[in-house]
Parts: structure tokens; sequence; C-alpha cells
């Protein structure tokens, strides 16, 4: 590499790195200010605006994609931090089954549209581990594996933020027209709403227990986006090899990675200034990571192709609400 390559080359890297730090901060402000929209909502939705009005230079957008996604392994291996193994267990083995039953039902059917409609694989898939797992995160996970682009990613987000807000606002509505007891509404909540912000928004008016048990529930699907995660992994690897591609690791680093979180976070070892410092950088590096993203998008090319997938988004809404709430009765 010459010299002025090299130099123009570390220009563009610190330059990526200066609009990811001014993205997460204006997305943190923005957030501050209307706390109802999540921050990695405000993430995606400010790297469109910076992406569609030329402020980025040419130069500056392949190195950003790529620091973006080396930021967006760090943030899923942080996530693990969040969830504890104990905690998962004391929900005991039936809501075990139904949060499992539901996340894989709604995976599937929602992918299955998705291709029917014509969205693509890539997009679809996106869509469903989404809406079956845990919003925003899960999307940015996966987006990789499921050979994905920026566009496919602003969609299923924009789609998750939009019907997950519907479900905030909506099933607490619901909660005394169908009898529900405070433990009911809590499995529902967390087993039904998208992201984990919209899960307390949600769950929050009807008591401590039920916001607990809820967010509980919720980091239990976000916990099977390890093993989602491998089985893409593992079925690409076997297409790899069917058509000659390159063949991906059995286990990508960054699951590993969040598998470790969260055994250490099991432990009990780990101080609470530690978890605490540890959630501050994974909402702080995914929220880069998605802000990069955003930047990469094209609003006209994305408007003229969401149609589809307000339907899927509207099917697999209805479906994971009525299915947990379907098994949360039986259960009761």
């Amino acid at each position: 590499m010459t010299a002025p390559l090299k130099q123009t080359v570390t220009r563009g890297s610190t330059v990526a790195v200066g609009w990811l730090a001014l993205g997460v901060l204006l997305a943190w402000t923005a957030h501050s200010l209307v706390p109802v929209v999540g921050l990695l909502t405000w993430s995606v939705l400010l790297g469109l605006v910076a992406g569609n009005i030329a402020v980025i230079r040419t130069g500056t957008r392949v190195p950003l994609a790529a620091l973006t996604k080396r930021v967006l392994r760090i943030g899923v291996v942080l996530l693990g931090l969040g969830l504890s193994a104990g905690a998962v267990l004391s929900l005991g083995l039936p809501v075990l089954g139904l949060v499992a039953a539901v996340l894989g039902l709604t995976l599937a059917g929602t992918t299955l549209l998705g291709l029917r409609l014509g969205l693509g694989g890539p997009r679809s898939l996106l869509l469903g581990t989404g809406f079956a797992i845990c919003g925003a995160s899960a999307i940015a996970a996966m987006e990789e594996h499921a050979g994905a682009d920026e566009e496919d990613v602003a969609v299923a987000v924009g789609m998750v933020t939009l019907f997950g807000t519907v479900a905030m606002v909506g099933l607490p509505l619901l909660q005394e027209p169908l009898g529900l007891s405070a433990t009911s509404f809590g499995i529902w909540v967390g087993a039904s709403v998208h992201e984990v912000g919209q899960v307390v928004g949600a769950a929050g008016g009807a008591g401590a227990f039920a916001l607990g048990l809820a967010v509980v529930v919720k980091l239990t699907r976000v916990l099977l986006l390890a093993p989602v995660v491998l089985a893409v992994a593992a079925w690409r690897r076997r297409r790899a090899r069917r058509t000659g591609g390159a063949v991906p690791p059995v286990v990508p680093v960054f699951v590993a990675g969040f598998v470790l979180c969260v055994a250490l976070r099991s432990t009990g070892l780990l101080p609470e200034w530690f978890l605490a410092v540890a959630e501050v950088l994974q909402q702080v590096t995914l929220a880069a990571a998605l802000f990069g993203m955003g930047t990469a998008v094209r609003l006209r090319a994305l408007a003229a192709r969401s149609g589809p997938a307000l339907v899927v988004a509207s099917v697999s809404t209805l479906f994971i609400a009525g299915a947990s709430l379907a098994g949360v009765l039986a259960l009761a």
C-alpha cells in the first residue's frame, strides 16, 4: 500500500469513528427527549437521515461499513452479560416450553410468509428473527449470517418498531377485559412484545411483579438468539459445501462470546458496577452499529419495497400475541 493511499484509509477510518460517535450521541440525546422511541430505533433513524442527505463522503462509506460490523459483534457479545441462566430456569419448564414453542413457530411462520410474498430469504429471515426473538438486537446479530444488506435491516427494524409500539400500547388495554392476573399478563407481555424497552413499557403499569416476570421471560427469548444463529450458520455451511462457496465457521466468534458472557453472568461473581458498565457499553456499541447500518440505506428504494413487509409484520404480530395468549391461558 502506497503512503498516500495508506493515509487516505487511515483518515477514512478516523472519520468513520467520528461518525459513529456522533450518531450515538445524537441518538442518546433524542431518546432522552423522546423516551417512547427506543435508543436503537433512534440510531437507525438518524443513520438514515445522515446517509440520505449526502453529508457522509463517498470515501468514508467503506471504512464506516467495516467498522460497523466490528462494533456490532462486540455489542452482541456484551448482550450476553444481561442474561442469567438461573433467572431463566426459575420460570419453570411449562413457561420455558411455551416461550420456545411460540418463538419457533413465529420465526418459521414469519420467514415462510415473507418468502411467499416475495421478500426474499434475507429480509424474511430478519423479520422472523426480529419479531420472534428480541427486535433490533436480534436483527443486527442475524444480518451477516442471513446474507442481508443494510436495506433489509432498515425494513426489519422499522417493522419491529412500528408493531412493537402498537403492542406496547394495546396489550395493557386488554388485561382487564381478558381477566389476566399479574402473573399471566407478565408472561404474555414477555413472550409476545418485540423489544425489551417495549416490554417494560407494556408491563410497567401492571405492577412490579408483572414487570419483573415480563423482563425475565423476554430475556429468555434473547437467550435463544444463540441457537438460532448457530442453526442458520450450520445451514449456510451445508449450502456452501454444495455450491462450492466460502464455508463460514462452525461457531461464529461473536456467538461463542455471547454464550461465554451468559456463563460468566450466571456464576454470580461479576460485581454490579461491572455489569452496569457492560450494559452501557452494550447499548453504545449496538446503537453505533445500527447508526452505521442506517447510513447505507437509500430511502427511495426502501419506501418502494416496504408494502409486503407491512403485511408480514401485521400477521407476525397478531400470531405471536395470539399464540402466546393461548399458551398463557392454558397454563393458568
